[in-house]
């Protein structure tokens, strides 16, 4: 996984969050431990919440912690929360003329959408608690 992208960064912070999911973590830190930019980590961790998998806690002693068990968070949960997809598939706006080009996008778009299903699915199968646990 690459280490610069949104899910790499949510998966990492949970993943240490599920060890003590009662902590509240501020943005600062988060982001001084992974490497990146505050603002960065607020997007993501925005995104989280707003999919129920964090809360924030405003005030001096404010910061983000775990919403649910990290053994009810899968995968899945973080990767759908981040509306980032591996295998985007583009709209067909355009009129193709060609007949070729048109059947090409179609049976891609398809198996891109199968490939999409089962990658969500597998990553249902594990939860941000089992990653921890095998961290440990």
């Amino acid at each position: 996984m690459k280490r610069n992208s949104r899910l790499s960064l949510a998966l990492h912070t949970l993943g240490h969050m599920a060890g003590e999911p009662d902590r509240v973590r501020k943005s600062a830190d988060i982001a001084a431990h992974a490497g990146t930019n505050p603002v960065v980590v607020r997007r993501v961790l925005g995104s989280l919440r707003e999919a129920g998998l964090l809360v924030s806690e405003g005030g001096h002693s404010g910061g983000w912690r775990l919403a649910r068990s990290p053994k009810e968070i899968t995968l899945a949960d973080v990767y759908l929360a981040l509306d980032e997809r591996l295998a985007p598939v583009e709209a067909d706006d355009a009129a193709h003329d060609c007949k070729v080009a048109h059947a090409f996008h179609h049976r891609v778009s398809s198996v891109m959408a199968e490939v999409e299903r089962s990658l969500v699915k597998k990553l249902g199968e594990t939860t941000i608690f089992e990653i921890r646990e095998t961290a440990e």
